[in-house]
C-alpha cells in the first residue's frame, strides 16, 4: 500500500511474550471468519485478534467492493471533480488534483497523517483494528479494490501487524493518524516490507480513493473500546465472586440477595447480579455458623456488601450499552466520502457525510468508564473492611497473625486506594471537549481515542483492584477455619492458594498481587 504499515511479524522477531499474538495452526483454529461487512461480536473481535481464527473474504462483499471501485473508476474516467477522490482533505478541500498526480495524491495523504506518538498498541489491539478496518471495506462502501482488502486479510492470517502508536486521534475525521500507521511502511520492529516478503505478501501502491478509505473510519478507538469492554464485562463477573469471597470472609448475609427483593426492582442486571452472587454463596458452612440471632446481632451488612446486585448490576446494564454501540459500529461505513454503486433506477453517487464522526464511541466509552470507576470503588470498601480491625468482624488486624511486626495486607490496601484515584481521574469525560483542527474545517470531535485508551487503563487497574480483594479474602477464609466457605468460594480459594501461599511472615506482595491478576486475566477463576 503506500505501504502498508509499521509492521512486526510475531514469528521473527522477539518483543516482550504479553505483547506477542501466537497465530495458531490452522487445525488448532477456530471455523474462518467470512467478512461480509456485517456487525461483529465482541468475542468474535478478540478471537481474530489473539490468532485463533483467521478471515476469508465472502463472495457476496467481493462484488460489493467491484461494484463501488467501478464507480470511483467512472469519475476518473469523466472528469468530475468528487471529494477524496481527485482534491485536497480538510481545509484544501476546495484543490482540484491533476489526474498525473492522483496515486501522489493518496501516498501525501497517508504520510502527511502518520503523525502518532507515544507507546504502540499492543498486537491484538493492531489485530483488531485491521480486523474491523477490512470488516467496514467489506461493505462495499469505501471504492477500494478487492486487493487492498485481500492484503488486510492475508496480514491477519500471516501474523503480520501494524506498529501503531497509541496517541494522536480526536476521534474525528475518525481515527486519522493510528490509521494511518496502519496503512504505511516504515518499520521498527521489522521493516514493513521485510514483514510481508517474510509471509509470502506484496505491498500495494495505493489507488485513487484508497488512501482516503484507510485512513477516514473509528477502527482504533473501536478495537481499544471492544476489547476493554469484553475485558470488562469479565471483570465484573469477578467482582461478584471477589465480593462473595469477602461477604463470607466478614461473616455477611446473603439475605439481601433474595429474588424477591430484585423482582421488585426489576432491572436485569441487577437481577443478573443477585442470582449469581446467591449462586457463589451456597452450601456454606460459613453461614450456618452464624444464622442465629443468638450468635449474631447484626441487622444488615454495610452496602458494600448488601448492595452488589444493584451497583454490579447497574454496571452489567452500563456494558451492555457500550457493547451494543461497539458491534453496531464494527459493521459500520465510517469512512467519507461514501461511494453508492448504482441501483435500480439511481446512478452511482459519492456523498460526503460525517459517520467517521466518534461521539457514539466516546459517550459510551465515558459512560464505562464512570461504572467501572464505581466498581473499583466498591471493591476497594470491602478491602478496607477486611483489613480495619474496628471493623472486619473479629478478623485479625491487616490480616496478619502478628500485627504490629508485621503489616499484612495494609499497604496492599494503600496500592488499591491509589489505583482508585487513577480510576476517578480516569473517569473525567473526555468526549465533553473539542478542539478544533483542519483550520476550522473540522470544528467539533469525539476526543473517543482518549475516551478508549482511559477505559483500557480503568480496566487494567480494575484487574488488579479485584487482585487485591481477592488476596485480602482467601486469607480472611483462612483465619474462618475450619468452617468451610460456600462451594464456589472455596474453589476460587483453592485456586488462589494454588499460587499464593497463605501470607504468615511478611513478604514482598507485589508478586502476589500480580500472579492473581494474572489468574483473573487468564480465566482462572
Amino acid at each position: 500500500m503506500p505501504r502498508m504499515g509499521n509492521m512486526t511479524n510475531s514469528a521473527k522477531n522477539a518483543v516482550k511474550a504479553d505483547d506477542v499474538t501466537r497465530i495458531l495452526p490452522r487445525d488448532e483454529q477456530m471455523a474462518p471468519l467470512e467478512l461480509d461487512g456485517l456487525p461483529l461480536t465482541l468475542e468474535t473481535i478478540a478471537e481474530v485478534a489473539s490468532g485463533a481464527r483467521r478471515v476469508v473474504i465472502g463472495a457476496e462483499a467481493r462484488a460489493r467492493v467491484v461494484a463501488s471501485r467501478g464507480v470511483i473508476e467512472e469519475i476518473l474516467a469523466t472528469g468530475q471533480t468528487v471529494y477524496g477522490v481527485n482534491t485536497g482533505f480538510g481545509k484544501l478541500a476546495d484543490v482540484r488534483i491533476p489526474a498525473e498526480k492522483l496515486a501522489q495524491l493518496q501516498t501525501n495523504l497517508v504520510r502527511s497523517h502518520a503523525c502518532g506518538l507515544g507507546e504502540p498498541l499492543s498486537e491484538r489491539e493492531s489485530r483488531a483494528m485491521v480486523l474491523l478496518r477490512a470488516n467496514v471495506l467489506a461493505k462495499g462502501f469505501s471504492g477500494v479494490r478487492v486487493e487492498v482488502l485481500e492484503l488486510l486479510a492475508g496480514m491477519l492470517n500471516a501474523g503480520v501487524h501494524p506498529v501503531i502508536p497509541a496517541r494522536g486521534s480526536v476521534g474525528a475525521s475518525g481515527d486519522l493518524a493510528p490509521l494511518a500507521h496502519l496503512a504505511l511502511v516504515d518499520g521498527r520492529r521489522m521493516a514493513g516490507g521485510a514483514a510481508m516478503a517474510a509471509a509470502g505478501l506484496k505491498p500495494l501502491a495505493l489507488a485513487a480513493k484508497e488512501g482516503l478509505a484507510l485512513l477516514n473510519g473509528t477502527q482504533a478507538m473501536t478495537a481499544l473500546g471492544g476489547l476493554a469492554v469484553a475485558e470488562a464485562e469479565r471483570l465484573t463477573a469477578m467482582a461478584d465472586l471477589a465480593g462473595a469471597m469477602s461477604l463470607e470472609a466478614l461473616k455477611g448475609t446473603p439475605v439481601a440477595f433474595d429474588a424477591r427483593i430484585h423482582a421488585a426492582r426489576p432491572h436485569a442486571g441487577q437481577i443478573a447480579a443477585a442470582k449469581n452472587l446467591t449462586a457463589l454463596l451456597e452450601e456454606s458452612e460459613i453461614r450456618l455458623s452464624h444464622m442465629n440471632a443468638a450468635d449474631d446481632t447484626r441487622v444488615q451488612d454495610a452496602y458494600c456488601l448488601r448492595c452488589m446486585p444493584q451497583v454490579h448490576g447497574a454496571v452489567r446494564g452500563v456494558l451492555a450499552h457500550a457493547r451494543q454501540v461497539l458491534e453496531t459500529e464494527s459493521g459500520s461505513a465510517t469512512d467519507n466520502p461514501l461511494v453508492f454503486p448504482a441501483t435500480e433506477g439511481l446512478a452511482g453517487e459519492v456523498l460526503s457525510g460525517g459517520n467517521f464522526h466518534g461521539a457514539p464511541l466516546a459517550y459510551a466509552f465515558d459512560y464505562a468508564a464512570l461504572a467501572l470507576t464505581d466498581l473499583a470503588s466498591m471493591s476497594e470498601r470491602r478491602i478496607d473492611r477486611l483489613i480495619n480491625p474496628d471493623i472486619n468482624e473479629g478478623l485479625p488486624a491487616f490480616l496478619c497473625s502478628d500485627a504490629g511486626l508485621s503489616s499484612g495486607y495494609m499497604i496492599a490496601h494503600v496500592t488499591a486506594a491509589a489505583l482508585l484515584n487513577e480510576c476517578k481521574v480516569l473517569a473525567h469525560p473526555s468526549s465533553t471537549d473539542s478542539v478544533p483542527t483542519s483550520g476550522g474545517k473540522e470544528d467539533h470531535v469525539s476526543m473517543g481515542m482518549t475516551g478508549a485508551l482511559k477505559l483500557r487503563q480503568i480496566v487494567g487497574n480494575l484487574r488488579h483492584i479485584l487482585a487485591i480483594e481477592m488476596l485480602c479474602a482467601a486469607q480472611g477464609l483462612d483465619f474462618r477455619l475450619p468452617l468451610k466457605p460456600s462451594r464456589a468460594v472455596g474453589e476460587a480459594q483453592a485456586a488462589i492458594r494454588a499460587v499464593v501461599e497463605h501470607l504468615g511472615e511478611d513478604r514482598v506482595p507485589a508478586p502476589d498481587i500480580e500472579a492473581v491478576a494474572g489468574l483473573i486475566e487468564a480465566g482462572g477463576l
